[in-house]
């Protein structure tokens, strides 16, 4: 069954309109899709509906709906990739993969190594892996479309503008991940493995449910940098014994954050 995504607003009185023009081209010249067709909505932000097309013309479609539930495809993990800014394609991967292993978020950042140069046309490659995080969400029925956010420099990633010694944003997560490749003590295993300990658990009330991954691009992180996000207290670790390409390395940690705090 084919699955769209909506506003809360085009849904009410039993029926959802559907009215992305994208989504109309799709259904009427692609999928074939005529009144009668089974569909699949989510509301983007808590419920997901199935429905029986009623009306279906190049304006929109009107869905009356036949069942409602709560997301049941979305990880109780919420995990925001940081991710430094590759060359050009490696991103649309990353998106797309890491939006199938149930990350929440995508933010790119530019780093001392970041080869790409924003030449004022940013906007555009955000827009574009929006759309394949669109489209990844669809593959894999998910409940919500996790965002690419705007790009940021490294230095706004970690400000502190408090004098806490930990960056601002790094107060929004209860698990800051590190994969970094001179790491030689610290696997993330050992890492996952600490914060799923009944100890731990006992004393932070729980399991880390807000989880970022900090990722450089293809040359690394400088030294300063490295230092910068140990020292707000990021957790340094190892993802093996091998050095992974920027666009393995988070899609690596995402799965294997996802496989010890959340199945």
């Amino acid at each position: 069954m084919r699955r769209f995504f909506v506003g809360p607003e085009n849904i009410g009185g039993g029926t959802i309109v559907i009215d992305s023009r994208d989504d109309l081209h799709h259904m009427i010249k692609v999928l074939r899709l005529k009144e009668g067709d089974s569909v699949e909505v989510s509301d983007t932000v808590e419920w997901e509906y199935e429905g029986v097309i009623e009306s279906l013309d190049e304006d929109e479609a009107v869905v009356r709906i036949t069942d409602k539930q709560a997301f049941s495809g979305e990880p109780h993990t919420r995990v925001t990739l940081f991710q430094g800014i590759p060359k050009q394609g490696k991103m649309e991967v990353i998106v797309q993969k890491c939006v199938e292993m149930g990350v929440s978020e995508i933010v790119p950042v530019f780093m001392e190594r970041t080869v790409v140069v924003d030449k004022g046309k940013f906007g555009k490659k955000i827009e574009r892996w929006n759309k394949v995080s669109a489209e990844a969400v669809k593959q894999c029925r998910r409940g919500m479309i996790p965002p690419v956010r705007d790009a940021v420099k490294m230095k706004e990633l970690l400000a502190d503008t408090t004098g806490s010694g930990r960056p601002d944003v790094f107060e929004d997560f209860d698990l800051v991940l590190f994969p970094y490749e001179n790491e030689k003590g610290t696997t993330i295993k050992d890492t996952l493995l600490t914060v799923t300990s009944p100890m731990y658990t006992e004393i932070k009330g729980g399991a880390p449910e807000r989880v970022a991954i900090i990722i450089g691009p293809e040359g690394g992180f400088s030294e300063a940098e490295a230092e910068a996000i140990v020292n707000g207290g990021g957790c340094s670790v190892s993802l093996g014994k091998t050095v992974l390409r920027t666009e393995t390395a988070g899609i690596a940690a995402l799965a294997m954050v996802m496989y010890e705090l959340e199945l």
